[in-house]
């Protein structure tokens, strides 16, 4: 079933438009009835003209699709959430989702999702929602699946990223049912910013031989700025304007040298020893007037992630 699913995504490629997905087809695998499941078909023109989506329509009201972003200039992406309601169908539901352009010229791109709802398993809570990281730090959730049928059991657990490891234990058996618990735990190096993996448990019964658990977490840098971009207000030639910044660290750490500085805007550091709090003052004397727009860059002595910006903004009038 699934090749089947795979070969009609490769028979429809090959125009223009296929050609600026990253994929055209995604399999949800059985999921418990309830959840809804999502996926982001992304997408980048690489067509060197503007791209503009001009509908989106699905197959089946259990399912739909939103585009993102509907005009793109070369080189930029968007994606179309597809998302399946899991109440509104039992067993295996393929949908086609139509994705109409008419920039540069007319095309459509067939997307397909599938899923296998089944009443038969349930999985609580519906993901691994492990939210906002320190990158360093070891995030951890767990989820309990239950089979109801009385001879579903799990085999194997495989994870499509290394950055996840799993534990798996038998947590309850009455009756012919039996529960588990799965836990999974982000590795400390795992990269910075906010990502999406699938963990997939490998079962004994062929009408659901795979099951989708999602996970999602953001991981956030060692560093952080407050605020990101800092307003120094309106300021007249001669003048002076003075703002707060605060860094903060997941280590003690020392700021070795701002990037960004001039004879006009200055940075000081009013917590020179090593902490993991750094209040900076940001002090704009400007000359002349000309609005400013600066990038300033904090260097650290920490190994990893030892950089961040911020933005100084201010308006000078005579």
């Amino acid at each position: 079933m699934f090749v089947g699913l795979w070969l009609a995504a490769s028979a429809s490629a090959g125009s223009w438009a296929d050609a600026m997905f990253e994929d055209l087809a995604k399999d949800f695998g059985s999921v418990p009835r309830g959840p809804a499941v999502t996926h982001p078909f992304r997408l980048t023109n690489s067509t060197g003209q503007t791209v503009h989506i001009s509908g989106v329509r699905v197959s089946c009201g259990c399912t739909s699709a939103q585009v993102l972003r509907d005009t793109l200039a070369p080189g930029e992406s968007t994606a179309i959430q597809a998302t399946m309601d899991t109440h509104r169908f039992v067993g295996i539901k393929n949908v086609t989702i139509y994705v109409t352009f008419d920039q540069p010229q007319w095309e459509e791109v067939r997307l397909w999702v599938q899923a296998n709802g089944r009443d038969d398993i349930t999985v609580s809570p519906e993901a691994f929602a492990l939210g906002r990281a320190k990158r360093g730090s070891s995030p951890s959730a767990s989820v309990t699946i239950a089979f109801l049928d009385g001879q579903s059991q799990i085999l194997d657990v495989q994870r499509e990223s290394n950055y996840v490891q799993t534990t798996l234990k038998e947590v309850r058996r009455e009756a012919g049912n039996v529960a588990y618990q799965l836990t999974a735990t982000v590795r400390p190096d795992a990269p910075v910013g906010k990502w999406f993996s699938d963990v997939w448990l490998k079962t004994n019964n062929p009408a659901m031989p795979r099951v989708r658990v999602p996970l999602n977490v953001e991981i956030e840098s060692g560093l952080n700025v407050s605020p990101p971009a800092v307003t120094l207000g309106d300021v007249k030639p001669g003048g002076e304007a003075a703002r707060k910044v605060i860094v903060r660290g997941t280590n003690p750490f020392r700021i070795t040298k701002v990037q960004g500085t001039d004879d006009q805007l200055s940075v000081r550091d009013n917590t020179p020893e090593s902490k993991t709090v750094h209040v900076l003052t940001v002090t704009f004397k400007p000359k002349a007037a000309g609005d400013l727009t600066r990038k300033l860059k904090v260097f650290t002595d920490l190994k990893e992630d030892g950089e961040i910006e911020f933005e100084a903004k201010a308006l000078v009038s005579k």
